[in-house]
């Protein structure tokens, strides 16, 4: 099979396709042609050096990827809610080495749900990791509810707009921050008011607001905290740009955290189903094929994605 492969951390120039032998697959496990593959930022963080890299890197050269959308074409012994033909998608073994830039990868069967039909593997490998961590924060952590006030930053991105469409699903009022040439994207997909943050400073602008979705992190901590109602909560993403955030927001009287997303094929589920009832929309900018993996991760590199970018094999 064709993979993508991290000769050493680094550069573009370390993203090599190789041919490789196929998975071979445990007993709770099963082997999926891939259709499609979702890129994230913490794939370029991880390709640097950085995210998950420590973890990773005793398996040097690795491939690299958690996002996938395509096809069962071998099951375990011990798999029975897949059988060959089922096209399926998921966050796969997040946070831990997922091998998704692959024409085939072996998966645990518990991390996938089936495509729903009528969608494509683009759109369904899109909804996986971005769309996971926004249900989750949203949904199971902070357990937005009717009428809650919800800010969410960087809401054009791949995390922003699903979480702007499943808060708004969940019944919040939502405000977005991006840049004005997307205010009429994050007004349609569901956000009640539109801050450009090029131009307006978003903590003069709203107030007592109950949660933020912070997917910038560094001074977007200390500017959300001032538009927090009292005994608000903030979540952070970025990991590694989140230092300080529970102890910040403590001293407010206020809930702060980090969040990183874990693979679950029932909550992928989940997603499945808002997607299949058009509660939730994948928003793909552009789809490039699998030999263009470096051109799709100097984009992802921009910072400046609206939606979400995938290769498609």
């Amino acid at each position: 099979m064709k993979a993508i492969t991290l000769s050493d951390f680094g550069g573009i120039e370390n993203l090599v396709i190789k041919e490789l032998p196929v998975p071979v697959i445990g007993d709770s496990e099963v082997l999926v042609r891939n259709k499609a593959i979702s890129i994230n930022p913490v794939d370029i963080k991880t390709r640097k050096g950085q995210s998950l890299a420590g973890a990773l890197k005793e398996f040097m050269p690795i491939i690299l990827g958690w996002d996938i959308s395509g096809t069962v074409v071998e099951t375990g012994s011990k798999v029975s809610q897949f059988k060959n033909g089922d096209d399926v998608f998921g966050l796969i073994n997040f946070p831990g080495y997922g091998r998704a830039y692959a024409e085939y990868v072996s998966v645990p069967a518990s991390h996938l749900a089936k495509k729903p039909e009528g969608i494509t593997h683009e759109e369904s490998a899109a909804a996986s990791l971005a769309a996971l961590t926004a249900w989750q924060v949203l949904k199971e952590k902070v357990k937005i509810k009717q009428g809650d006030k919800v800010l969410i930053h960087a809401a054009a991105g791949g995390v922003g707009h699903y979480a702007v469409q499943i808060a708004k699903y969940l019944g919040a009022t939502v405000f977005g921050t991006a840049s004005e040439r997307n205010r009429d994207f994050v007004i349609s997909l569901g956000a009640s008011v539109h801050i450009d943050y090029e131009k307006s400073a978003f903590e003069n602008e709203i107030s007592d607001i109950d949660f933020v979705l912070d997917t910038i992190g560094g001074q977007y901590i200390d500017r959300s905290l001032k538009v927090l109602r009292p005994g608000g909560t903030i979540v952070c993403i970025p990991s590694a740009a989140s230092q300080g955030i529970e102890e910040k927001a403590a001293a407010m009287g206020l809930t702060g955290s980090k969040f990183l997303v874990q693979s679950d094929g029932n909550n992928m589920k989940e997603i499945a189903l808002l997607l299949s009832e058009g509660h939730l929309k994948s928003y793909i900018s552009k789809i490039y094929s699998f030999d263009q993996v470096q051109e799709a991760h100097l984009q992802i590199e921009t910072a400046k994605t609206k939606g979400k970018i995938v290769l498609s094999i």
